[in-house]
């Protein structure tokens, strides 16, 4: 069976590449959601084509990915597309936020994200797709946002890695490195705080960064970053030492 799976599905970027994808795959035969509100995927099943298999599941469980492996080798699972998008961040000092905010951060963004990975990874084969949520975030340390910054280099960093192991089999990986995008990620990131004014300049529409994201990763780009504002700023951090930036952006908060 060839199926796609998408994680964090129910809302905000991952419902967009699951109705993007829906629209463009017609060799599918079954779109598997992951997230913990089942009530907001069942909604997107409605609008989709594809039949849906839902995981109402938190990813940091590790009963879900011994029930992923079952239902995998059950169904005979060709992945051929897997979008790795669960995550989240929370805006504010480390020594003020707890201890399970911060590590939280971890077990999902970093944690969760190699779960899926070694979970779905003997169920892909020749010209399959990996998708791999980063962020802009991921090219410079974020004061105030460190910890998320500090999970998303380490999904860039990774997933470069790994595009480099797996192109050997024809499975090709695509860190997708975004900046602001307006979702209902800033609810939660920005529950205790702001993140620096100037990033909402930046912002961009889901639809966007998900079709940027698609194309990439059909032509095997091993990194995007959508967005002429965020290519800027991905330059601007290879050129200006990280230092001098951090000093700029204090002046700018």
């Amino acid at each position: 069976m060839k199926v796609v799976i998408i994680t964090g599905a129910s809302s905000g970027m991952g419902a967009e590449f699951t109705r993007q994808l829906d629209k463009e795959l017609s060799d599918v035969e079954e779109f598997w959601l992951v997230a913990r509100r089942r009530e907001r995927m069942e909604a997107l099943a409605a609008e989709l084509k594809h039949p849906v298999r839902i995981y109402a599941e938190d990813v940091r469980n590790e009963s879900f990915y011994e029930s992923l492996e079952q239902n995998l080798k059950a169904a005979k699972a060709d992945i051929k597309i897997l979008v790795n998008n669960a995550g989240y961040g929370i805006v504010g000092g480390v020594k003020d936020r707890s201890r399970e905010e911060l590590l939280g951060m971890l077990d999902v963004n970093c944690r969760a994200m190699m779960a899926v990975i070694m979970t779905c990874l003997p169920f892909m084969n020749r010209n399959a797709r990996i998708l791999q949520m980063a962020s802009s975030a991921a090219y410079l340390p974020q004061p105030k946002f460190a910890v998320y910054a500090a999970t998303k280099s380490y999904v860039l960093s990774f997933s470069r890695a790994l595009a480099e192991e797996l192109r050997p089999q024809g499975i090709y990986v695509t860190a997708v490195c975004p900046g602001p995008v307006e979702t209902e990620f800033f609810d939660k990131a920005e529950q205790y705080g702001a993140s620096y004014r100037f990033k909402k300049l930046f912002m961009m529409q889901p639809e966007k960064v998900v079709a940027q994201a698609i194309g990439a990763s059909m032509r095997k780009q091993v990194i995007v970053t959508p967005g002429l504002g965020m290519k800027g700023f991905r330059l601007m951090t290879k050129i200006i030492p990280h230092g001098i930036i951090l000093r700029v952006m204090r002046l700018l908060k």
